[in-house]
């Protein structure tokens, strides 16, 4: 063979390597989801997902499944649109849903979902570029057992922190009851027929005060690098802030974590929300799935299996003592909260735990609780449960009568705080506790 003959063989040989490279990068491509977009009614959708960039996968929101919905037992949402609206606490670049059906009587059939950024706050209608397909195990449709969850496909969108992300879903059958968070402060939209992949508003004519069906939403980012989780009740859930302006104490605790993100100690952590109104640390309601299930029976689904959990934050035990009226040991409380502490420890997380915060004036006050929520608190203080602490009841009771919330801090039920108190909770948290060791035994 000649040295020009040599060389011409070489040529060959390296073009037909940069074809099948490129074969199978399309390839893969394909398999992950990286299709051209396709024009579709009122905007345009990328059909498939793929992430393209580097980052790690931390929760940009979330909310825990509380309950069977009522008036949905026999035919679910079937034939509805069912358009969730969520405030991210982290953005990036790709993005994934988890859809439950945990209260559900029967398979739910999902046909068609989608994900966007809406165009604006507190709105149906979705940015055009953004609206993206989703898929579960590369099929536009899945089918979710009754009392099961499904997470999709990763898509490739650029989500940026502290927007409304649309979150679409089409159900044809029914499916009942819906699982969903009642106390979302937050309208969400239905609209009849599959409207997914509307980026109009126009269709999406019924207002909803629920989550339905969706739980979480990660993002792949590159400025958080874990998720902080907050289990608690209707102090966290934010059931008195202001509808629609994302009050809650979680979401400013999220805002001072990503303002000084980097600073010091202070840990790159995006911030979800697990609060359900009424919860107890010890008790639950009634059905199988119990409705608003206990903290210690939904810890593990709600706080250990969130993504890329980094610390714990937990705000729980004032219902066990105002809704069990022979409840006079506050040991059992105590007791509950460090058994949430172990499950935590056992997978390496740090936990902060909160004081129970004054009552007096709510109706379920009387001395005999104000008792024991003192010494909750002291054994709280005293470091006897939590790895740290964050005094809520220092920062929002009255100096002049310690048994009161403050009144600027007050929704005026005598329990709740208002935006100012729920903003005065964050502003009091140690965002450098959520970083540091993790003790053997407390």
């Amino acid at each position: 063979m000649t040295k020009r003959h040599g060389y011409a063989l070489l040529a060959a040989i390296l073009s037909l390597v940069v074809v099948l490279s490129a074969a199978i990068y399309i390839g893969v491509g394909a398999d992950d989801g990286t299709d051209a977009r396709a024009a579709v009614a009122g905007g345009h959708t990328s059909h498939d997902a793929a992430p393209a960039s580097t980052g790690t996968w931390v929760g940009a929101w979330s909310a825990s499944p509380a309950g069977a919905e009522p008036g949905t037992e026999s035919y679910g949402l079937a034939g509805s649109s069912v358009r969730n609206v969520v405030h991210t606490a982290a953005g990036g670049t790709s993005a994934r849903i988890t859809l439950s059906n945990l209260y559900g009587q029967r398979p739910l059939v999902v046909t068609h979902a989608t994900i966007a950024v809406a165009a604006t706050a507190n709105s149906a209608a979705a940015t055009v570029d953004t609206m993206r397909r989703l898929t579960f195990g590369g099929a536009t449709s899945v089918d979710i057992p009754a009392g099961r969850q499904v997470t999709s496909d990763a898509v490739r969108v650029l989500v940026p922190h502290d927007v409304d992300v649309l979150v679409t879903t089409y159900s044809p059958t029914p499916s009942g009851p819906v699982t969903y968070h009642p106390h979302a402060q937050q309208i969400s939209y239905v609209a009849d027929g599959d409207r997914t992949e509307d980026a109009s508003a126009a269709s999406y004519t019924e207002q909803s005060p629920y989550w339905r069906y969706l739980t979480a939403l990660d993002v792949l980012s590159d400025d958080a690098t874990g998720t902080v989780v907050v289990l608690g009740d209707s102090l966290t859930d934010g059931i008195t802030s202001t509808v629609g302006a994302n009050s809650r104490w979680t979401d400013v605790l999220s805002e001072r974590l990503r303002a000084a993100a980097g600073s010091g100690d202070t840990p790159r952590y995006s911030v979800v929300n697990q609060g359900i109104s009424g919860n107890q640390v010890l008790a639950a309601g009634l059905g199988r799935p119990a409705d608003n299930p206990s903290g210690l029976s939904r810890f593990g689904r709600d706080v250990l299996d969130r993504t890329n959990v980094r610390a714990v934050v937990i705000d729980l035990g004032v219902n066990d003592i105002l809704r069990n009226p022979h409840q006079v040991d506050p040991t059992t409380v105590t007791d509950g909260l460090r058994t949430l502490v172990r499950q935590a420890h056992a997978r390496g997380l740090r936990v902060v735990g909160a004081t129970l915060m004054p009552f007096e004036g709510h109706r379920g006050y009387t001395d005999a609780r104000e008792a024991v929520r003192q010494a909750v608190n002291a054994e709280i203080r005293a470091g006897k449960v939590y790895d740290a602490v964050v005094d809520f009841d220092a920062a929002l009771r009255d100096p002049y009568d310690p048994r009161r919330l403050r009144t600027d801090y007050d929704s005026g039920d005598h329990l709740h705080p208002s935006d100012e108190g729920f903003r005065r909770m964050a502003e009091v948290f140690d965002l450098k506790e959520l970083k540091g060791a993790v003790p053997a035994e407390l």
